[in-house]
């Protein structure tokens, strides 16, 4: 497992940044880089939402029927998110226990939004299957920057 880390100072305060992170439409706009038609899903209802509360399942999804299964293990709002990934969904087939999946399992991400007095430092942690660690080290900077483009305006 690899260890990403990344930090954005963007000119908003924090409630802003935090909207601009979990709210709708601004979610499905920064994680583009990820999949052009990136989503959250409630796996309860199927339907493109959830409720971000610590403890809910929730389905990453590229709007294809795939995407990652996890769990918000922790939500402060407008300070701290952290998500444990439990596994991936493949043409709307939930996957938690195959030993492709069993090798990143528990993987975290958190999200620290910091008060610089009216701005606000966005701290992202994830840990990635090296085999994804290029790959996503080209996608979170377009994703962050747009974060940042979203919350300044």
């Amino acid at each position: 497992m690899e260890k990403l880390h990344y930090k954005i100072t963007i000119d908003a305060p924090r409630e802003k940044v935090w909207e601009v992170l979990w709210g709708d439409p601004s979610y499905t706009q920064w994680t583009t880089p990820f999949s052009p038609s990136s989503n959250v899903v409630n796996p309860e209802t199927s339907m493109p939402e959830t409720d971000w509360k610590k403890g809910s399942k929730i389905l990453f999804t590229d709007g294809s029927g795939s995407g990652m299964v996890a769990k918000i293990s922790d939500n402060i709002p407008n300070e701290y998110m952290s998500f444990t990934h439990l596994g991936e969904i493949k043409d709307g087939v939930e996957d938690l226990t195959s030993e492709k999946v069993k090798d990143w399992a528990g993987a975290k991400e958190n999200y620290r939004l910091k008060d610089l007095g009216g701005k606000t430092e966005l701290e992202v942690d994830v840990d990635t299957a090296a085999e994804y660690a290029e790959m996503f080290k080209g996608m979170w900077p377009k994703a962050l920057d747009k974060v940042k483009e979203l919350s300044e305006h």
